[in-house]
């Protein structure tokens, strides 16, 4: 999980990762008073996801930016740089956070990060610890090696983590939401809390390049203009069907929020998700896709 170069460093990482856990799983995790405002907005937010969607970004920067005095606890850091997890206060609250990395590999899902993930969410389920998630994710990672490694298995795995955990947890997609990534990542189909999304989102079985290069192949190959016919054709596609707005009217998301009001919002559902009461049915143990 970690490393340090030192015996004092270790020790000091321990007692830093004791800020964020409970004893045992019948204690609830350890709040923090900081002095960061609960409804503090950050303008920067508002820049942190360029406008152009295949431009990567550093999801760490926005994690820092929402959580109590920008500290986050990294866990798994040197393992499977596409998805984030660690530790974090958020407005007193101890949380876990799971956020797809855009600036490693697009922050697409593959064998080792589903391993990460569904790995970190278990912990957190088992010790009481709400989840935070940032979603920006394009989909799994194709590819033979993948498929033969068994992406579907362990996939899965980071699927059944979220669906079977019963602590609070909320979602924000940022930019990217797209197929069976999108749904595994805490979506309101398998039991998400409170799901945000930001503006600029989009929610969709797929990206609008891909879906148009499809579903229009015909036509664009026919027009004059083969160019300008895909442009028109994309800009259409995200107007239609993957406009975050189009999510929130089928209940996918909660709200569409400005990015300058994560912090507050996420604390406000973490507020209101504190004396949640949620089980799953009555059995020895599930069967998680080992």
């Amino acid at each position: 999980h970690f490393a340090r170069d030192s015996e004092p460093e270790c020790l000091e990482s321990v007692r830093e990762l004791f800020q964020y856990i409970p004893q045992n799983n019948s204690e609830t995790p350890p709040s923090a008073s900081g002095i960061d405002p609960h409804d503090r907005k950050d303008e920067k937010l508002l820049e942190v996801v360029p406008d152009n969607p295949n431009q990567p970004y550093d999801m760490c920067d926005v994690i820092r930016r929402v959580v109590d005095d920008g500290e986050f606890y990294e866990v798994h850091e040197k393992f499977a740089g596409n998805i984030l997890v660690g530790f974090a206060h958020l407005g007193g609250h101890a949380v876990g956070v799971v956020a797809n990395q855009p600036a490693v590999l697009a922050g697409v899902l593959d064998i080792d990060s589903s391993d990460k993930g569904a790995r970190f969410v278990r912990f957190c389920d088992a010790f009481n610890i709400p989840l935070i998630v940032l979603e920006d994710v394009p989909g799994f990672l194709p590819g033979v090696a993948q498929e033969h490694g068994g992406i579907i298995r362990n996939g899965a795995k980071l699927l059944y983590a979220f669906a079977e955990a019963t602590v609070p947890k909320v979602t924000v997609i940022t930019r990217k939401a797209y197929g069976g990534a999108y749904d595994v990542m805490n979506s309101k189909h398998i039991r998400g809390d409170m799901n945000f999304s930001w503006p600029q989102a989009e929610i969709a079985v797929m990206g609008p390049k891909g879906a148009v290069e499809v579903l229009f192949r015909k036509e664009i190959a026919e027009a004059s203009d083969p160019e300008a016919a895909t442009e028109a054709r994309i800009e259409e596609y995200r107007e239609k069907f993957a406009h975050p707005y189009i999510a929130a009217s089928r209940g996918y998301v909660d709200d569409v929020i400005d990015p300058r009001e994560t912090r507050p919002r996420l604390i406000s559902a973490l507020d209101m998700l504190q004396n949640k009461r949620d089980e799953n049915p009555i059995k020895k143990h599930g069967n998680i896709p080992l």
